[in-house]
Parts: C-alpha cells; structure tokens; sequence
C-alpha cells in the first residue's frame, strides 16, 4: 500500500483502519481528521471556519473545529486568535472594505509547546516564525477574510460568508492550561477533547514503555515532537524522530512506543460518544 492515499486505504479497509467510532468517515470515503504541519515564514491569511450545520447547508461539506500545537516559535512570534473586545460586525466589515482589519484582531504571543483550540466561528492567522502542527476535522471549508494585501497575489476573499459564521464574542484568547497526570510513571496531559478528536501529550523518559491496544473502535495517530522512539506491534517496528506522524490502524491489536533516551509524543483518536 506504499504511496497510497488515505481515501485508498479507506476503501480498501474500511472501519478496519478508521474505527467503527468513525463508520460515518466510512461511508463518505473520507478519513475523519487532518493532521498539517505548518511552517509560516510570513503571516499566513486570516481566515474562519463554519461549523458543520452551516458548511453542511451552504457548502454540502462539515463545517472545522481545529486545534494547534506550537513545535517551535522564535522569540516574539504572534498569532491571531479572535478579536479586541467591543468589535462590532459592521466595523470590521467597513474595515475590510477599506483594505485593513488588523486593528481589531487580538495578537497572542506564543512559545514552543502552547497548544490553542479554536471552535468554528473564531477568526484566526499564523503569524511568521512558528512551526506548529494542526489537527482538525476533514473538511475544505475555509473563509479567508483577509489576505495582508500582498503585492502580486490576487486570492478571493469570502466576506459574505465569512461574516456569516464569524463570533465575534472571541475575546482575550490565550493558551490551552492542560494538567499533566502520571500513570505508570508516564506523564500526560488532555490537550483537547471535542466530538472529532481528542489529543493527549505525552512525556517518555528514558528506556520508558507506553503500551497500547487498537481494539477496533478508533485509529490511533501517534507523533513524535521531541526526540526519537520505537513503535513496535505484532508484524514488525518503526523507529520514530521528531517530528514524524504515524497512523496505527484500528484493527492494529496491541502495540508499544519505547524511549530509549525520553521522548515527546502526540496521540490523537476519536473519543468514545459519551465522552464527547
């Protein structure tokens, strides 16, 4: 299945590789999450999402709840998260116009390892200088309501639509405050939990062993953030660097990641309905 692409897999597979938690992924031939590495050398647009009953009614596609986790930020990298408080649609919408919007969006500084989650409706943008990955639900839907008016570049905006979903509610954003929990001698924190994900980081310390069981009812995306592990099953072995994803399929059975020297993990799966 070398160079295959995960639409293949999936009808080759079915809830053999997604999970019978995901049958609805399925059935639309879609595999149910994004998982994107983001390097920004430059503001990226600024941009929204719609939840899925919008997308659903205007687009024919589910609407995007996303979340980021910051791999690397030099110093006094920013990102937009939502707006200043007070702002009001037709301000924005006359600022847009106008060709500006940036004084009414809400910087955040970030630092390696900050995770921010972002509901539909929460005006975003990258800003340059950070390295971070994205996970998200599988959908195209995007409204980019701003685009820095670069020289030589003529992207569509979607204003209309934009100003539709756009919460403007948004206010004084900051980074995800997650708990850490040791269970046999491992860390972790619950970075995000949402009907379409739920993203756990882990800390392995040397020679440590995480072990694990796909049972059926969801894949498994696992990534090392920070330095090197093994994944081993029952067919075989991976060795793992920063930064790499791998995708353990739902009928995989039991497996295990070991640090030889300490490690730092992502594992993202679909969440059981109650725990939605």
């Amino acid at each position: 299945m070398a160079g295959k692409a995960l639409p293949e897999l999936l009808s080759v597979w079915g809830d053999e590789l997604v999970g019978r938690l995901n049958s609805a992924a399925t059935e639309r031939g879609r595999f149910p999450i994004l998982i994107k590495l983001l390097d920004a050398a430059e503001w990226l647009s600024v941009q929204v999402h719609p939840d899925d009953t919008y997308a659903l009614e205007h687009e024919g596609d589910l609407g995007k709840t996303e979340m980021w986790i910051v791999l690397h930020a030099d110093p006094g990298a920013q990102l937009i998260q939502g707006f200043k408080p007070g702002v009001q649609p037709h301000q924005f919408a006359a600022a847009i116009s106008a060709g500006g919007a940036d004084e009414f969006l809400r910087r955040v500084s970030v630092t390696t390892g900050d995770v921010f989650f972002l509901r539909p409706g929460t005006i975003h943008a990258v800003g340059p200088g950070i390295l971070l990955t994205e996970i998200q639900q599988s959908s195209d839907v995007t409204y980019r309501v701003y685009d820095w008016d670069r020289d030589g570049e003529d992207r569509p905006l979607h204003l209309s639509r934009a100003l539709d979903v756009l919460d403007f509610n948004t206010v004084e954003p900051c980074a995800v405050q997650a708990k850490w929990h040791i269970r046999n001698g491992i860390e972790s924190q619950l970075l995000a939990s949402c009907p379409y994900f739920e993203t756990r980081r882990l800390e392995l310390g040397s020679e440590a062993v995480f072990e694990g069981r796909c049972d059926g009812a969801t894949f498994e995306a696992w990534a090392v953030i920070g330095g090197h592990a093994r994944l081993g099953w029952a067919g075989g072995a991976l060795e793992l660097d920063a930064v790499q994803w791998v995708l353990l399929p739902a009928a995989l059975g039991d497996f295990n990641l070991t640090a030889a020297d300490g490690a730092t993990l992502l594992q993202v799966i679909t969440p059981e309905p109650e725990s939605r």
